[in-house]
């Protein structure tokens, strides 16, 4: 079956360009113009109407919390939001129950993630069993098992040993390493960024060096090993100061920053708000401007969601109980590109750099990220033109625990495509 795109617009040369683009057998077959008297009619023929037609986007942090914890979200919801976002590749956080510490667990991991996903899912494996323990996984073996890369996402690696015989492990066996950087001796507990705002409203503070001293800690680690180390949501001046020291450095290290630490600081929380409550907390203006300035740099090579879904029982009451997290799938192009690119600080190829093509080169991903001839026709048709509000009602996500509800944006998706096939669209064509 061949599917024909029409009159899309295509990021080329630094500039868009329209385009047809034909899918033969769920691969990108050609690109150009009147490509019917090249190859014939296609069987399916999609009207892009102009609209800007995007490699699939690559979110390589995100959380499914399948299994144990589907009252949140599932393998089916949580890709079905990440189609409705325009994602056509995530990766799937270890923090689940059971951990998927074993290459046994892994391998159940991927299967279902095949058998039950509307997108691609690359695994996680953890770094330890169960995510806290002192006890290393089975790099080699999770790697044969379908692990993409290991992470103990929401745990920091708490003793340096620990961390230096991980990064060995896994350097040998050609697994990057993706950490959540937090000391606990160092974080006492708090539910929002140090400062004065927590000040005023009487919250427990979580100072910028519970996550700096790690970053520092293990950039020397990263050295000493050469293995690919990962800061994952980095939050403050001080990590990446340290990160781009380490970069000039030659260490392996790259970073993600997540859409709400650029676009939230703790200014924005005028009162006890548990929507605002994320784990690293939304810090200073200060931070929240080096971000930006990290971002346009290059300092900071990709942005990640952190999509965190919780039941609407989980994210009421105060910051003090509720938990951690919001959700950012779905909304993450859309704020992305009205914040950095109708503002001009970015251009549309760099954003979709950092969506797309960097995060699946950095991870080895090999087929996701392309708009090319011979690559999987793993595509996102987006309106850049007319402004929308974020809705809850549209989320597809079972998690509505977004502070970005009822923000006028542009970049809405209006198709997505895995594998030339449907996995999101409002209509039958765009």
């Amino acid at each position: 079956m061949t599917t024909l795109i029409k009159n899309a617009q295509i990021w080329q040369e630094d500039r868009l360009q329209t385009n047809d683009i034909l899918i033969a057998d769920g691969r990108i077959k050609a690109i150009g113009q009147q490509l019917h008297d090249q190859f014939g009619p296609a069987d399916h023929v999609i009207c892009a109407d102009q609209h800007f037609v995007s490699p699939g986007l690559v979110d390589v942090h995100v959380h499914l919390r399948d299994p144990g914890q589907t009252d949140k979200e599932t393998i089916t919801t949580g890709t079905l939001a990440a189609a409705h976002g325009g994602f056509t590749t995530v990766g799937a956080m270890p923090n689940v129950d059971p951990v998927p510490d074993t290459p046994e667990r892994v391998a159940t991991m991927v299967q279902r993630n095949q058998q039950e996903a509307h997108v691609h899912v690359a695994q996680y494996a953890s770094i330890t069993t169960g995510r806290t323990s002192e006890q290393l996984v089975d790099f080699a073996g999770v790697k044969a098992a379908g692990a993409f890369a290991v992470s103990n996402d929401g745990s920091g690696v708490q003793t340096a040993g620990t961390m230096f015989a991980a990064m060995q492990g896994a350097a040998q066996a050609g697994l990057p390493l993706a950490a959540h950087v937090e000391d606990d001796s160092l974080y006492q507990h708090g539910v929002m960024n140090a400062g004065p705002v927590a000040e005023r409203l009487e919250l427990p503070g979580i100072n910028n060096v519970s996550e700096a001293a790690q970053v520092a800690r293990d950039v020397m680690l990263a050295e000493a090993s050469g293995v690919h180390y990962h800061v994952c949501h980095v939050s403050t001046a001080e990590s990446l100061r340290v990160i781009r020291a380490a970069k000039q450095a030659g260490i392996n290290v790259t970073c993600e920053v997540s859409p709400h630490h650029l676009l939230l600081s703790d200014t924005d929380i005028t009162m006890d708000n548990p929507m605002l409550k994320m784990n690293p907390p939304l810090r200073s203006p200060q931070d929240r401007a080096a971000l930006i300035a990290g971002l346009l740099d290059g300092t900071i090579d990709i942005i990640a969601t952190d999509h965190a879904p919780h039941t609407d029982a989980e994210k009421t009451g105060n910051m003090k109980t509720a938990a951690f997290g919001i959700t950012g799938i779905e909304t993450a192009f859309a704020t992305m590109y009205t914040a950095f690119v109708k503002t001009r600080l970015l251009t549309l190829g760099r954003l979709i750099e950092l969506m797309s093509t960097r995060p699946a080169e950095l991870f080895g991903l090999k087929d996701a990220g392309k708009l090319v001839v011979g690559a999987p026709a793993d595509l996102t048709i987006i309106d850049l033109d007319h402004e929308y509000k974020i809705d809850a009602a549209s989320m597809l996500s079972k998690g509505h625990n977004s502070p970005f509800i009822g923000w006028p944006v542009y970049g809405n998706v209006l198709m997505t495509l895995v594998d030339g096939q449907m996995a999101y669209g409002k209509e039958q064509q765009a």
